[in-house]
């Protein structure tokens, strides 16, 4: 795919959706670090429903790191993997009081010191808690990626360099956004609803669904 192509497509989702949001719900930038924690293989109404009974109870990581992991678990436990998960956060609160004086860092490589914070996890939060132009990369973007031959590459660490290499530094801020919510709505991964696609023509997608006849 040719600059210019890749310009259009986030021209146009840029036009179509100027300031993108997630979904997640949070309030602070800790309360982003835990749902996004709690995100990994659950959908985010799952950890909406979770952290709205939580965050009104425990918000900050002495609060959450207070309640223990079986504590934590009764908030979690509708959330895949909830038993890793709340083991993770407990530990991962003690870190950030006992290191950070209580505040999320923002730098990649002590927000994956945490416990349950992965490449992915640190650059949402650097993304969106902290306005720094990073992409991360989750199976929607990953196979958009592909897909429409924006960012081809074998995994998400490929993706990701080719993102940060060929987005243009005046969309990178929004693009994880506009990328997941298009992956998430429009080019599904089982049926792609490519005749209401606004970037159908700029696509390189060999295989596009058709409107019925």
């Amino acid at each position: 795919m040719n600059p210019a192509k890749r310009r259009e497509i986030f021209q146009r989702f840029s036009t179509a959706n100027p300031q993108p949001k997630g979904e997640l719900e949070y309030r602070s930038s800790f309360e982003l670090l835990i749902a996004v924690i709690l995100s990994a293989q659950a959908t985010d109404k799952s950890v909406n429903l979770a952290t709205r009974e939580l965050y009104r109870d425990a918000c900050t990581p002495q609060s959450i790191h207070a309640l223990g992991v079986a504590g934590l678990e009764h908030y979690i436990k509708r959330i895949g993997l909830y038993r890793t998960k709340a083991k993770n956060i407990i530990a991962t609160c003690k870190m950030l009081m006992d290191l950070h004086a209580g505040e999320v860092p923002q730098t990649a490589e002590a927000l994956e010191a945490l416990p349950g914070v992965g490449r992915k996890t640190a650059n949402v939060v650097l993304n969106i808690a902290f306005g720094h132009p990073t992409i991360a990369v989750d199976t929607h973007i990953f196979r958009i990626s592909n897909r429409t031959g924006i960012a081809p590459g074998k995994d998400v660490v490929a993706v990701e360099e080719k993102l940060i290499k060929v987005v243009a530094d005046d969309f990178k801020l929004h693009a994880h956004h506009w990328l997941i919510l298009h992956g998430r709505y429009v080019c599904k991964a089982r049926k792609p609803e490519c005749p209401s696609c606004l970037i159908n023509d700029l696509c390189e997608f060999r295989g596009k669904t058709k409107a019925p006849a």
